[in-house]
């Protein structure tokens, strides 16, 4: 008896002991401006970080979040004005970006994913007495970078075979053919 309870004391010991809390680094620090001259820089997150000291407010700035994007330079009548760590050094290491999506009537951003992000509060705004409209969200990366479906789909070089995508969304070849035919 005296021996079982010596093994179950050490069992539980041994798996008690291997318990172990691991997580990844938080990203975040106070400030890590980034800058593209490495010169007596500290390499964090994909950028170099300015000295602290050399920090100044502009680094935290962005003048064109509220003026109208053109919306009529593309197919879809919108325009995505994108703020991440390339318009704002500052943003770097917090982990956050935003954008600005302007439509015109009837226009659309089309169906999409942020591969390295998730998107936060959206909020739009309809403009009285104009003819488009404004929505503002939030993305939880610096860089969260953007994959539009159709593109991914009918534009892929190399093309996926007409075939494939006649079956996969039940369309005609033609349908199919004229839509890669589109990218």
């Amino acid at each position: 008896m005296k021996g079982v309870c010596f093994l179950v004391t050490v069992a539980l010991m041994a798996l008690a002991s291997s318990l172990a809390s691991a997580s990844d680094p938080s990203p975040l620090q106070d400030t890590c401006v980034a800058i593209d001259e490495p010169k007596d820089a500290v390499f964090v997150n994909g950028k170099f970080c300015k000295d602290p000291n050399l920090t100044v407010a502009e680094d935290f700035f962005f003048s064109g979040l509220d003026k109208p994007g053109n919306t009529s330079i593309n197919p879809v009548a919108s325009n995505v004005t994108t703020v991440n760590v390339e318009q704002i050094k500052g943003l770097n290491t917090l982990g956050i970006s935003m954008v600005r999506i302007d439509y015109e009537p009837y226009g659309q951003n089309p169906p999409h994913t942020h591969p390295r992000a998730t998107e936060g509060l959206i909020h739009f705004q309809f403009n009285v007495g104009k003819t488009n409209a404004v929505a503002i969200a939030g993305l939880s990366s610096q860089n969260p970078g953007v994959i539009t479906i159709a593109n991914a789909v009918f534009g892929s070089d190399p093309p996926i075979n007409a075939d494939v995508l006649t079956r996969a969304f039940q369309l005609d070849k033609n349908v199919v053919n004229y839509l890669q035919s589109r990218f």
